[in-house]
């Protein structure tokens, strides 16, 4: 009822445009609101993927074996609340067989223009990082505008056994270890995006990463990817980037009906002066489809 009621929102602001032009805004609103972002997750074996996952998102969790590309290596998750969903895509780690390496750079070419963004996870003590790298410049250098790299397991962190139980932060011995590494990872793979640190386990830096994540991400991914959040790291200011960013979505989506060669020109210059109208209500009326 109330997504129904949000996109009747957008019927006032469109009322002067012919009605089949109105009818395709709001099919194209409809589907902005009905966007399913794609995440890939990768990493080696123990990066600590799956209770990244579990720490970040909630919803019902469904598997998919119709991912875009899909072979056996490639598993899909579908998560879902209410009326919005996410799609996980866990793709195979690199550096781990050698004689798939050919089939790996493959699969991932293929895939990785159906992807929104990629979240690479390293172990924060692993030291070995010259095959990711090759990969990297090999594979992923094209995309690396969707790649975000994230050191996890930062509780591990030498000195280990000095983490502060009582504050859940590391010490300072172990925040030097966690910023040499962070630089270290940020000289090495020379990446688009800042990188993030966390401890999935102890739920430390997730905040952080969220809203790395939330500048990493198109546009349009950026709602949906809300509602699938802990509540915890729904916070605020994270829904005001998101209500912000669809705002941004929707004038860009307008622009292209606009500047299309195929409109009459009267139609063109009625879109024009009701676009910013139609972008304020959908920032007015965000919380409603998505919340």
């Amino acid at each position: 009822m109330q997504k129904l009621n949000g996109l009747k929102a957008f019927e006032q602001p469109l009322a002067s445009l012919p009605y089949p032009f109105r009818n395709l805004i709001l099919a194209r609103l409809r589907s902005l609101t009905q966007y399913e972002p794609v995440i890939g997750i990768m990493g080696k074996t123990g990066a600590g993927k799956s209770s990244l996952c579990n720490a970040m998102f909630q919803g019902e969790v469904t598997p998919v074996s119709n991912v875009e590309a899909c072979t056996r290596d490639v598993l899909g998750f579908r998560l879902s609340s209410g009326s919005h969903s996410l799609l996980l895509v866990d793709l195979p780690g690199v550096g781990e067989s050698k004689e798939r390496d050919e089939e790996y750079t493959t699969l991932y070419r293929r895939i990785l223009p159906e992807l929104d963004l990629v979240l690479w996870v390293i172990k924060a003590d692993d030291r070995a990082l010259s095959v990711d790298e090759h990969f990297y410049r090999k594979v992923m250098l094209a995309y690396q505008h969707r790649v975000l790299f994230v050191v996890n397991q930062a509780d591990k962190a030498e000195p280990c056994h000095q983490w502060n139980a009582t504050s859940n932060t590391p010490s300072h011995s172990q925040q030097s270890t966690i910023e040499a590494k962070r630089s270290a990872v940020q000289q090495l793979f020379l990446p688009h995006h800042p990188v993030s640190v966390v401890s999935a386990r102890m739920g430390w830096g997730l905040d952080a990463m969220v809203e790395t994540m939330m500048r990493s991400l198109p546009d349009r991914a950026t709602s949906p990817l809300t509602t699938q959040l802990h509540g915890r790291l729904c916070t605020e200011p994270v829904k005001k980037q998101a209500r912000e960013r669809f705002g941004h979505a929707v004038d860009e989506m307008i622009g292209t009906v606009e500047s299309s060669s195929l409109l009459p020109a009267p139609v063109r210059a009625v879109i024009r002066t009701v676009r910013e109208a139609v972008v304020t209500v959908a920032r007015a009326v965000w919380d409603w489809i998505f919340f």
